[in-house]
């Protein structure tokens, strides 16, 4: 079943950049003894950890049990009139869930935000209906153990027994297993505890959220193992290694950016998913791959692509791409583990670690012990209409809004990218990410969008670790209705306000430029903002 994945390098210099290092691949049996969970192949500073990451080559296997648990927990749910699916998880336990629900056409709402608009949207659906799936390796992820307090409480309150409406993913053994049963949730999904969550996508923490909410699970599963064969063998046609050494040299030339467009996959949001899967593996010990998700191939970013970046297309090949992925979901899946693990050897760096993403959590959880912080305390540098600026120390924020854009864009060095980073609801807000393009195409910068705190547990383990080279526009906006945390001393306002101050703290003490701008008003501060960066590229 190997011709239902394809790799295909348009760009004939990058072919002739790649062969070599497709030879050195083939030649050191990297695909098989990577299949074979190998732990040496990233060297010994990496052995250990890698030793207890590499299930997901076989998972196409291991997960099979899952299919009936699965299938049998919904068909209870369904019995009791309960067919609603809400996902609380972070990182890869909402990423890979989303795009599979996405792709298969099914309702799965996701959370994976702290913003209160958003969790209340959530909470407004109807709480009869509705099961709340809540996915951690270890329980400990403060947003998810928030939406579980929320949710718990919310169950309570409309008359319906918690703990029989709420399901857990995690590991074996963990803390929040351990607090699942004295809770008496309704049922324990035990994921496989040699996976890292970036590579969990056909674990429990992909599949039991999407499958409940009506994904067929045992089809990707399916997808996955017939490229299983090809995916770990030595040839120059393994497509995993073709894709591996494309992007590695193409970063050895200087394209450190993967610009990732849709060009007719059929796979609704491939790109957030890969992005984490990219950037959190490589982006570390300054170097690495930077993972841009664009609208298509006509976007700005691909279509006018420079020299630092390669333009792939998930999906036939179609306008300036260099590279050309297709194949079925659960294929492709796996595919990009392999190539990311092996693009990881090639670059010299452990790609299952995430040394970095720590910091700003720590930064974040400092703030919320010291809340005088975040009442108050902080002046912006100027205010313009419904936008209060912040810029971080070697940053203008004087003159108007377009007058610190352009001086905050000129700041970005040769070859650098822009980060837009929105701390707002991704649903009643979800015009922002409009942004991104109209930046891309306005200072010709390689531009990447994320919501917050969501990247955090993606790109943002590169923006710290990978090349230094980024500039940082966060935005924040007011809080009209907050909500309580059970059993917490914070609100998700103030963690969500907390998330933003304590990333962009980590970014600043890393020598990067970071603006953020705060909306009074969120609807008239972001067309303002719109409207300025119009301006800045006139």
């Amino acid at each position: 079943m190997a011709e239902e994945i394809g790799v295909k390098i348009v760009d004939a210099a990058l072919e002739n950049k790649a062969a070599p290092l497709i030879d050195k691949l083939v030649g050191d049996q990297v695909a098989s003894k990577l299949a074979a969970q190998d732990p040496t192949l990233w060297g010994p500073d990496a052995e250990s950890e890698s030793a207890i990451r590499l299930s997901w080559t076989s998972l196409h296997k291991s997960s099979r049990p899952l299919i009936g648990e699965i299938e049998a927990l919904r068909e209870e749910l369904r019995a009791e009139g309960v067919d609603r699916v809400v996902l609380a998880g972070m990182g890869g336990s909402s990423l890979a869930p989303e795009v599979i629900a996405n792709t298969e056409g099914v309702a799965l709402t996701v959370l994976d935000t702290t913003d209160p608009g958003q969790v209340a949207d959530a909470l407004a659906g109807d709480l009869q209906r509705t099961v709340l799936v809540v996915s951690s390796k270890s329980g400990g992820t403060v947003e998810t153990d928030s939406h579980r307090r929320i949710f718990a409480k919310a169950f309570t309150e409309a008359g319906i027994d918690a703990a029989r409406r709420i399901v857990v993913v995690t590991d074996p053994g963990s803390p929040f297993s351990k607090l699942s049963e004295e809770l008496g949730y309704r049922k324990t999904f035990l994921a496989d505890p040699n996976v890292g969550g970036r590579y969990s996508a056909l674990t429990a923490f992909g599949l039991v959220p999407s499958g409940l909410a009506g994904a067929d699970v045992a089809r990707l599963l399916d997808q996955a193992a017939g490229v299983a064969g090809a995916l770990g063998s030595d040839s120059a046609g393994n497509p995993a290694i073709q894709l591996a050494a494309a992007l590695s040299a193409a970063h050895e030339t200087g394209a450190e950016k993967v610009v990732l467009a849709d060009t007719g996959s059929g796979i609704k949001g491939f790109g957030d998913w890969a992005e984490q899967l990219i950037a959190e593996s490589t982006g570390k010990q300054g170097t690495g791959l930077l993972p841009v998700a664009v609208e298509g191939p006509d976007a700005p970013g691909f279509a006018d692509a420079k020299s630092d970046a390669t333009p792939v297309a998930v999906g036939p090949a179609e306008g300036p791409a260099k590279i050309s992925v297709t194949g079925p979901l659960g294929a492709q899946m796996l595919l990009w583990e392999f190539a990311t693990a092996i693009a990881g050897r090639l670059l010299g760096i452990n790609p299952f670690d995430q040394p970095d993403v720590e910091a700003a959590k720590k930064a974040a959880r400092s703030l919320l012990d010291n809340p005088d912080a975040l009442k108050g305390g902080e002046k912006p540098s100027t205010v313009d209409g419904s936008v209060e600026i912040f810029a971080s120390q070697g940053v203008s924020g004087e003159g108007s809004l377009v007058d610190v854009l352009r001086a905050f864009i000129a700041s970005a060095p040769e070859h650098g990218y822009l980060s837009v980073q929105a701390y707002l609801d991704r649903l009643d807000d979800a015009s922002t990410a409009l942004l991104r393009p109209e930046f891309a195409k306005r200072t010709g910068l390689q531009t990447t969008f994320g919501w917050g705190p969501r990247f955090l547990h993606s790109t943002g383990q590169y923006h710290k670790g990978g090349h230094q080279n980024g500039v940082f526009l966060q935005l924040t906006g007011v809080v009209e209705q907050d909500l309580e945390v059970p059993e917490r001393p914070y609100t998700l306002g103030i963690l969500q306000h907390a998330q933003a101050l304590g990333d962009g703290q980590v970014l600043a003490e890393h020598g990067r430029p970071v603006l953020r701008l705060h909306f009074t008003d969120r609807a008239a501060g972001l067309a303002e903002l719109i409207r300025a960066v119009q301006e800045v590229g006139e």
